[in-house]
């Protein structure tokens, strides 16, 4: 049996933090790894040890192989654990921690390196005659025979980076004139994303499942799997809620797909976790979509209608165990739905967001898991994928799992960076999602052309955050005063007095300008430009405060920051007001022709230069932030007057990028 007594993880956030739980549970001593960017987080913490690895940039820190095992062996580290993204599918990483007598937990370099690469993996699957999408996985990647054989396999048509996954290098083209440019915005994203430029090509299957299946190997030719996973809902190609069981399966289609993976696995001599993805289409075919050879970002939701500790069966494979359980004691029991928390706005087409997270608050109770990687007081950076915590809802049915992750998702507080929570609860209440139909079309078909725009900012929630500010300022105000009761605080006997407050809501741009008067601690009146409210304080807390308007009544989670914003979260709404009187010499709104970057990343590429005339719309720049690429385009015609960005610049958001002297809008006339 290998010796794992210590044990390094080579990887951050909530993975980090699951890998050391189990670890340390089983008990083994854990040196966690971090970059400067990481330097709060508290995966370092939570470990026995912890080892910083450089700036903050992942190929300076997480990816830098040589590193990370050079840590490895000063730290006397028996096995690195890989988690998911970074090294995880790694072969040369895995090999060299071979080659250094370090255990790798994970399938071997040549198995790594057989399902790494898309096309290479589709071409053995279809030797072993594994249903394969039609498509073009050969070895010749110039553009125009790309374009040709595109135009052979028809339309739609998906282009996808051969290595890799999490939806980088990849592009759906509905006709053949997107079809080069696709290719090279797909291979521009793949090379900087993998260090692999290479595409495949494939038949885009219409409205399909996303189920996948969990397999688990040993080194003894043992091989089992774990039931599956419906993935389905999905943007930008990456996962949002996952569950299992999946809502369509009958136990004949899960024993066939589970036959397809496990072969898929022994076919490549496969050892440990993995997963093997299909397409299913309405007639329930599937199709072989590509395996992972890692732990899955969604394996809690096996775990929790297994009852097994996949990371731990990681380990005990790595230690040469075998497997202690067989196929036929792997029960499915109950139903687990998660949803994965990111620092993004879905307001703005999913665009990262990054800043610093002024409050964090796991729900909990029964029914309820939640794996988190980030705490109160920590940056999220953008250098890193955005995904912040996975909320795992579970029960008996779907429906209980449902409801208890709809409850969780309400009770989820996040301040500070913009967060998708709201757009979580709105696709688990949906009826779509709630009945079991959900396909791989479910949010663009829920959400329209439009997109999820979220809850519109009405004068009763700015009446809402008035109140609340009123009655921190009251607070305040009593905390400083010195022999003076509280509830003498603001009263007159002569008449109300009036405190003023104008705010705006950032995500809408809408300004409230509003007047609070209150006779008492308990009874307010706001009036919100011409509208009117009696708002009635049942509870007011440090963080919670339970308010009633008419018959409405509001449990809310609030905290006011020192410049006199306030962040207001109820019913998984979260709106942040600033307060615009606290915002002296703010700077005036960018000009139509102003192009800011609108987040932090790096500039991969720019394609204008000054004295360019451009049309609306057209490609202006690529920007890389968390691992994605985001095409920067012109919001209007006009001259480009000067570019500001340049290629290979670390940017942040907000700052200039380029100017465009707008076409029609000199009023130097006559």
């Amino acid at each position: 049996m290998a010796l794992i007594e210590r044990l390094l993880i080579a990887n951050r956030g909530e993975i980090a933090c699951r890998v050391i739980r189990t670890a340390r549970a089983m008990g083994i001593h854990t040196i966690a790894v971090y970059s400067d960017a990481d330097h709060d987080a508290p995966h370092r913490a939570l470990a026995d040890e912890a080892v910083c690895i450089g700036p903050g940039p992942a190929v300076e820190s997480y990816l830098d192989g040589g590193k990370l095992l050079r840590v490895a062996k000063e730290t006397g580290a028996h096995a690195v654990h890989p988690g998911y993204g970074f090294l995880s599918e790694n072969a040369d990483f895995a090999r060299a921690c071979g080659n250094e007598g370090i255990v790798f937990i994970g399938p071997s370099p040549e198995a790594i390196a057989a399902m790494g690469n898309k096309a290479a993996a589709k071409r053995m699957m279809l030797e072993a005659d594994v249903p394969c999408i039609p498509g073009y996985e050969g070895e010749n990647q110039d553009p125009a025979v790309l374009e040709a054989e595109g135009k052979k396999v028809g339309f739609p048509l998906m282009v996808k980076a051969a290595a890799g996954g999490g939806g980088r290098g990849m592009r759906l083209v509905h006709q053949a004139s997107e079809l080069l440019d696709a290719i090279e915005l797909a291979s521009s994203e793949a090379q900087n994303a993998f260090g692999s430029g290479e595409l495949i090509l494939e038949k885009a299957v219409i409205e399909p499942r996303h189920v996948e299946v969990q397999v688990m190997a040993d080194n003894h030719g043992n091989v089992i799997h774990l039931g599956e996973r419906d993935c389905s809902v999905q943007r930008r190609h990456q996962k949002v809620l996952e569950e299992s069981p999946c809502p369509v399966m009958d136990p004949a289609l899960r024993e066939r797909m589970g036959e397809a993976a496990v072969a898929a696995a022994k076919r490549i001599d496969y050892r440990g976790a993995g997963t093997v993805e299909f397409l299913m289409d309405a007639e329930r075919d599937f199709y072989f979509l590509e395996m992972n050879t890692r732990l899955q970002v969604e394996h809690p939701v096996t775990e929790l209608v297994t009852g097994l500790d996949l990371v731990a069966m990681q380990i005990q494979v790595a230690r040469n165990e075998v497997l202690t359980v067989s196929q036929s004691e792997v029960q499915l029991q109950g139903h687990a739905i998660e949803a994965r928390v990111y620092a993004e706005n879905p307001a703005n087409e999913f665009s990262p967001s990054t800043g610093l997270i002024s409050r964090w608050q796991a729900p909990s109770g029964p029914g309820i898991r939640v794996d988190d990687g980030v705490v109160t007081g920590q940056q999220v950076s953008p250098f890193y994928d955005s995904m912040l915590a996975k909320v795992i809802g579970f029960g008996h049915t779907r429906d209980e799992a449902l409801h208890h992750l709809a409850n969780a998702l309400r009770d989820t507080v996040l301040f500070g960076p913009e967060a998708n929570i709201e757009f979580l609860l709105a696709c688990v209440v949906e009826p779509e999602f709630a009945s079991g139909r959900a396909t791989t079309a479910f949010i663009g078909q829920t959400f329209g052309d439009e997109g999820f725009t979220g809850r519109q900012v009405t004068d009763e929630y700015a009446a809402l955050a008035v109140s609340l500010r009123y009655l921190s300022d009251q607070k305040r105000l009593a905390q400083r005063s010195l022999g003076v009761s509280r509830a003498l605080l603001g009263w007159s006997n002569n008449q109300d007095l009036r405190s003023t407050y104008r705010l705006m809501e950032p995500q809408s741009s809408m300004e409230f300008e509003a007047t609070v008067s209150s006779r008492d601690s308990h009874h307010m009146t706001v009036n919100v430009g011409d509208a009117s409210f009696d708002v009635i304080t049942e509870t007011f807390g440090d963080e919670t405060a339970q308010l009633r308007i008419g018959s409405d009544r509001f449990d809310v989670r609030y905290q006011v920051l020192p410049d006199g914003s306030l962040f207001v979260m109820f019913d998984g709404v979260t709106l942040r007001f600033n307060d615009l009187l606290a915002s002296f010499g703010s700077d005036a709104a960018a000009g139509e022709g102003t192009v800011l970057c609108p987040m932090h990343g790096v500039v991969i590429d720019v394609f204008v230069n000054e004295g360019d005339t451009v049309e609306q719309g057209d490609r202006l720049a690529v920007l890389e932030a968390m691992k994605m690429q985001h095409e920067i385009t012109a919001p209007a015609a006009g001259t480009v007057s000067q570019v500001a960005a340049r290629k290979g610049q670390q940017i942040a958001a907000d700052e200039l990028l380029i100017n465009i002297e707008v076409a029609g809008s000199d009023d130097d006339q006559g």
